[in-house]
């Protein structure tokens, strides 16, 4: 019977312990007295994972989303036509955060999304383009909002940390040429100071960045040193021009172009270049033609050089740059997956044809996204992955 006891405190340690024991085997009985049952150890109960608290916001059903931004598996930015929205949940939950006075959303206007608790809006002017507009500020996720006035309506917008950032100022587009002024800002947007403009009607303007061609994005690594990127419209030429002081002088960079590139359309969009560190970055080229392609190049200088990568990917789709090894393209039909740098990639097809109705994409890593669809009644739907994209399930139908 001192058997049986000293094995019953032991189970009573390893349940302290979580460690989970349900039974033990039969104490042998004494000769000529009966079996003792085993003695029953009831499971460890297993904890559910507590639910995000609720975003002191009013929460919207079913917003129709325009862009995402997530920035892990749970925490993720929104825009719809006439909101901003905030999700602590994967995008199940939504919360209107939207600064005040702001009615229209979607593409009137430009936000930028440094990180859970910060983020920024443009608001053109459209009455005093493209020479004024408002710019809301957020450092408690979106719950208030500061307002200053800016010496551009709109553009593309960036920040490198809550203090310091850059705009590139759209100042009209005709005939394949796009004016454009340069501004930076190093107290979170409340001034600006510009340091390039290319449009010739106005005082001071240079031909460094040219005024030709569609400029698209900006791409900062620090105050000193950022790219411009864009289209020409022009077979067999990339636009893509650099500064290292601060945006007053730009030069081109020089791309080697893939075997009969001189017969495609080539075109840098918007959020197809990623620089990761003062080292590591990816750059994602559109062959346009008879047959589309994408072209991916890596540097591990800072952009000082790039290389073309081994393959060319069929068609042109979103693009999104997890790591200095890791990206992923979707090119209409499959998400192609690289581990390695863009050296090699793997495909997956996903359970869901998105054909025409796919709009747009994000990841967080190579295992959790989502993609935003449109249906020809216009409507917009937000679907998650946790598997790579092979499967697809709404979470915002």
């Amino acid at each position: 019977m001192k058997l049986k006891y000293v094995l019953i405190a032991l189970t009573l340690i390893l349940s302290a312990c979580n460690i989970s024991v349900t039974s033990f085997p039969p104490v042998p009985a004494a000769p000529g007295q009966p079996a003792e049952p085993p003695t029953e150890i009831p499971p460890t109960p297993v904890l559910d994972t507590p639910a995000p608290p609720s975003i002191d916001a009013p929460q919207v059903e079913s917003p129709a989303l325009v862009e995402i931004q997530f920035l892990n598996e749970l925490d993720g930015w929104g825009v719809t036509e006439t909101q901003i929205v905030r999700t602590n949940d994967g995008g199940t939950t939504w919360y209107n955060v939207t600064p005040p006075d702001v009615a229209e959303t979607g593409s009137t206007v430009e936000t930028f999304i440094l990180d859970n608790e910060h983020a920024w809006v443009q608001k053109p002017d459209f009455n005093n383009f493209p020479n004024n507009g408002l710019l809301y500020h957020t450092a408690d996720g979106g719950l208030t909002w500061t307002i200053s006035s800016t010496p551009y309506s709109g553009g593309d917008l960036s920040f490198i940390d809550m203090n310091n950032g850059w705009m590139l100022a759209d100042l009209g587009v005709g005939a394949g040429s796009n004016a454009v002024a340069v501004f930076q800002t190093k107290d979170g947007g409340a001034t600006w100071t510009q340091t390039y403009t290319n449009d010739p009607n106005l005082p001071g303007a240079g031909d460094s960045l040219p005024l030709g061609g569609i400029k698209s994005d900006l791409i900062p690594l620090n105050m000193q040193t950022a790219w411009v990127s864009g289209v020409t419209y022009a077979s067999g030429t990339v636009y893509l021009f650099r500064t290292d002081d601060g945006g007053h002088t730009w030069a081109q960079v020089t791309l080697e172009l893939p075997a009969g590139a001189e017969n495609y359309e080539l075109d840098i969009d918007r959020d197809q270049m990623k620089i990761f560190s003062a080292k590591d970055g990816f750059l994602v080229v559109r062959m346009s033609g008879e047959a589309n392609q994408t072209a991916v190049y890596i540097t591990n200088d800072a952009g000082n050089t790039w290389t073309l990568t081994p393959t060319l990917i069929p068609n042109a789709g979103a693009s999104e740059f997890l790591s200095p090894q890791e990206a992923i393209v979707y090119n209409g039909e499959q998400f192609y997956v690289t581990r390695d740098a863009a050296r090699t990639w793997s495909t997956v097809s996903p359970n869901i044809v998105f054909g025409d109705s796919f709009a747009n994409m994000d990841f967080v890593n190579l295992n959790t996204g989502w993609v935003i669809t449109l249906d020809p009644s216009n409507h917009r739907s937000l679907n998650r992955t946790n598997d790579g994209g092979a499967t697809w399930t709404p979470v915002v139908p």
